[in-house]
């Protein structure tokens, strides 16, 4: 065994108790409060300045750091993208070996690093200050080169990190990702990113799901169970039927929605049903939704009236029909 694996071997974790580990937690998130109250205290020009540029590329934001930072560095582009930005990440050291061969005209670059001096980013900033590419750089150190060579320089606050030993990334890496957030929602904000633009980017995900409006959840065209005021239950009941909604839209000349017959309404006419039109068993003035709105609160109005199947109305006139169970399949709420 060597000298270095005996030494790693002795270097076992001390025990501590299950208070001493909340003590230090606390002190962590303690130190990121401070970080981010200090952050917020010097946003100023610079920050504006910052998201002016961004928000004049005609190409994309590139984003790039190394190490922590790189990581840190993949997020913020992700959210960038995600919110209406067009954004990548570019790993510094590969920026040196083609990868610069990404960044282009119109493009804008954003560059991480704590103390300014990252040697790997040497090469994407000259490469910036030769093409003309706005460079914006998130760093600790004013006199850095980084910040030195930078159109804008978004200053971090120099608290130190929470680790005891002031080196492990925590304190910076927490604050740089916030700084990515604010710059994102700054952004967002100046685009008019709509919920439905966030949507689009996230088709897939939970968030996604939460934004599906009833239009894109509700059925349409021939699946629609409409009959005529004077159409006989003795129709209406194997119609409704073999549409499977559990309803029946009754319309007048117009296709205006005049009423609903539910499996209640046949029930409650359940001794002559079959002697009466839709007219005389439909119930009148019915609940009814818009297209526009979200799936999420459509539930909640379909839970309140305590209906399963509900139209959907467009200046009178039923466009779909939604179901309760099209909601939950679709994981909206």
């Amino acid at each position: 065994m060597t000298k270095a694996s005996t030494t790693l071997r002795k270097a076992a974790p001390k025990a501590a108790s299950a208070d001493a580990d909340v003590v230090a937690g606390r002190q962590v998130l303690a130190h990121a409060k401070t970080g981010l109250e200090a952050l917020s205290e010097s946003l100023g020009t610079a920050f504006s300045a910052a998201v002016e540029i961004f928000a004049q590329a005609s190409g994309r934001v590139v984003v790039s750091g190394m190490g922590k930072s790189g990581l840190v560095g993949h997020k913020i582009a992700a959210t960038l993208a995600s919110t209406g930005t067009p954004a990548f990440f570019v790993h510094a050291a590969e920026a040196s070996h083609g990868d610069l061969g990404m960044i282009a005209s119109g493009d804008a670059v954003l560059a991480i690093s704590n103390s300014g001096e990252t040697p790997e980013l040497s090469d994407l900033v000259s490469y910036t200050r030769r093409f003309a590419i706005p460079l914006v750089a998130i760093t600790t150190r004013p006199i850095s080169s980084l910040a030195q060579a930078a159109d804008v320089a978004l200053l971090l606050p120099d608290v130190g990190e929470a680790c005891p030993l002031g080196l492990a990334p925590t304190t910076s890496t927490t604050l740089t990702m916030a700084l990515g957030d604010a710059i994102a929602v700054a952004l967002l904000e100046r685009r008019g990113f709509t919920a439905d633009d966030f949507k689009t980017f996230h088709p897939g995900g939970k968030l996604g799901r939460k934004l599906f409006k009833v239009i894109d959840l509700m059925h349409t065209g021939d699946e629609l169970p409409l009959v005529k005021p004077s159409m006989p239950m003795a129709e209406v009941v194997p119609y409704m039927t073999s549409k499977t909604f559990g309803v029946a839209g009754v319309v007048d000349e117009a296709g205006r929605l005049i009423g609903v017959v539910t499996d209640g309404d046949l029930r409650r006419h359940i001794s002559n049903l079959l002697s009466l039109t839709a007219a005389e068993v439909m119930t009148k003035t019915p609940k009814s939704l818009g297209p526009a709105i979200l799936a999420a609160e459509a539930m909640r109005r379909m839970n309140e009236w305590k209906v399963t199947s509900v139209f959907v109305v467009d200046d009178a006139k039923p466009v779909g029909v939604l179901r309760m169970h099209d909601i939950v399949r679709a994981g909206a709420v």
